[in-house]
């Protein structure tokens, strides 16, 4: 083992759970039941779904190919992308649009907020495609739908996932200033996998992005997350749970990647909900304010709970 890496003994973990002891599906099997979700249906889906397209707006949840896309929708929850649903960026493992994007739409802001306050929100998720056509980033349209949000909503909480900007610190400094209650940056993969998984992003900048937005919000909550099942080892993942504990992230989430189509990259591994409960461990020990792990985790989920735990230590 390099000597950089975290050994998972030192941190005294106790399972919680026994060992798991069943058959362990590989790739090529049949998906396991713990990766099964609410299917799209219901009134509260189909209302959301009428609302969403009649404001003309996107959803990670869709575009994204969320797993959890019935359930989120039919609690009236879901996580709006702004920006469009075209990224700059074809990372390996992700179902949205890749291509060139068009102009930004400055009156998408007013109708996120007006979705918001339809929905009766009281913790909103914005996120966007990457936009590295634009010098900001996308920055300024974060900042003005936090601001809207504010305006029609004001009861409501907001966190944003903002893309790495290419490293600006002006970019995130115009985000900050909008004051969001949580800034979230996913790491999504371990550093090795960086080429094949997250093309045109490099994990120390990620890094340096999520601390620089920890010194310069303040009290800002950041968050970031990853998905397991490309390659990883354990040992990467915890040292990965490691460096985003050193550059002062409080809330970390872990799921099961789940490939898109044959176009995506394969899965490795279907991970356990024992081992996911054993990384939540890893994650408490390491002195996480808040670690969500589990198959169908995604950075979103249930992110209203996690950003309240938070916020309230």
């Amino acid at each position: 083992m390099p000597s950089d890496f975290v050994d998972i003994r030192s941190l005294r973990v106790k399972p919680m759970v026994p060992a798991y002891d069943g058959p362990h599906p590989g790739p090529a099997g049949k998906r396991p039941q713990w990766l099964t979700a609410p299917a799209a249906v219901g009134d509260n889906y189909r209302s959301l779904k009428k609302l969403v397209t009649d404001l003309k707006l996107h959803t990670v949840c869709e575009s994204a190919a969320c797993p959890n896309l019935g359930d989120c929708w039919n609690r009236g929850t879901a996580t709006f992308m702004i920006l469009g649903n075209v990224c700059t960026r074809r990372c390996g493992f992700c179902a949205v649009q890749k291509g060139a994007p068009g102009p930004a739409d400055y009156d998408e802001p007013r109708r996120v907020a007006q979705a918001v306050q339809a929905m009766g929100l009281r913790y909103a998720v914005i996120t966007s495609v990457n936009r590295d056509d634009r010098k900001d980033g996308g920055a300024e349209l974060f900042a003005l739908t936090i601001q809207a949000i504010r305006e029609q909503a004001p009861g409501c909480r907001v966190e944003v996932l903002v893309p790495d900007f290419q490293g600006s610190h002006a970019a995130m400094d115009i985000v900050l200033q909008a004051r969001p209650d949580v800034l979230n940056h996913n790491i999504e993969t371990v550093p090795r996998l960086y080429r094949q998984a997250r093309i045109g992003s490099r994990y120390e900048r990620s890094l340096d992005m999520l601390l620089y937005a920890k010194t310069a919000g303040g009290d800002i909550p950041t968050k970031s997350g990853m998905m397991l099942g490309l390659g990883e080892t354990d040992e990467e993942v915890i040292q990965v749970m490691t460096d985003l504990h050193a550059h002062r992230v409080d809330i970390c989430t872990i799921g099961q990647y789940l490939r898109p189509s044959r176009d995506h990259l394969p899965i490795s591994k279907y991970y356990s909900p024992v081992e996911f409960a054993r990384f939540k461990q890893v994650g408490d020990e390491l002195g996480f304010g808040h670690v969500e792990a589990g198959p169908l985790v995604r950075s979103s989920y249930h992110a209203d709970e996690a950003g309240e735990k938070t916020a309230a230590r």
